[in-house]
């Protein structure tokens, strides 16, 4: 519950308590606030029993953890009923890409030896460079009442 509290901060709420309620009343506040936080476990046990007798036997299982969303995708990966395993493994990123860019790069090194060689092989080879296009006399440039 308090997994967060470093010892220093443990002690300046220990300092602040003996300041604020006192010595003597200090043990009291603390037998108060150990009853309430019972009471409240109390409550939330009794709820959860009552909702997994509500829910039936279909349901024996069911873990109030599980309703946290990251809880839950943790615990269906780790099930792996539905083969994700294998699908993360059998599909590498890094290789695909390597393979493309061999293939780009393998392409624009072919040069064909004689001028007729590309065409005569049966395939043409295609340039894919963008070239800038150049403005038409009708082409001018969107008018925005609004930036004026």
């Amino acid at each position: 519950m308090f997994n967060d509290i470093g010892p220093l901060e443990l002690v300046t709420i220990i300092v602040l308590a003996v300041l604020v309620f006192g010595p003597d009343k200090l043990p009291k506040v603390i037998q108060d606030v150990m009853r309430t936080v019972r009471k409240i476990r109390e409550f939330s046990e009794s709820a959860k029993a009552d909702i997994r007798s509500e829910l039936g036997p279909e349901f024996k299982d069911f873990e109030f953890e599980d309703l946290n969303p990251k809880t839950f995708i943790r615990k269906q990966l780790d099930n792996d009923e539905l083969g994700l395993k294998e699908i993360r493994n059998g599909f590498d990123l890094k290789k695909e890409m390597a393979e493309v860019t061999d293939a780009v790069h393998s392409r624009d090194t072919d040069a064909p030896s004689a001028p007729g060689s590309a065409a005569a092989s049966g395939g043409a080879r295609v340039d894919m460079t963008k070239r800038p296009e150049a403005p038409g006399e009708d082409d001018r440039p969107p008018f925005d009442a609004d930036a004026t």
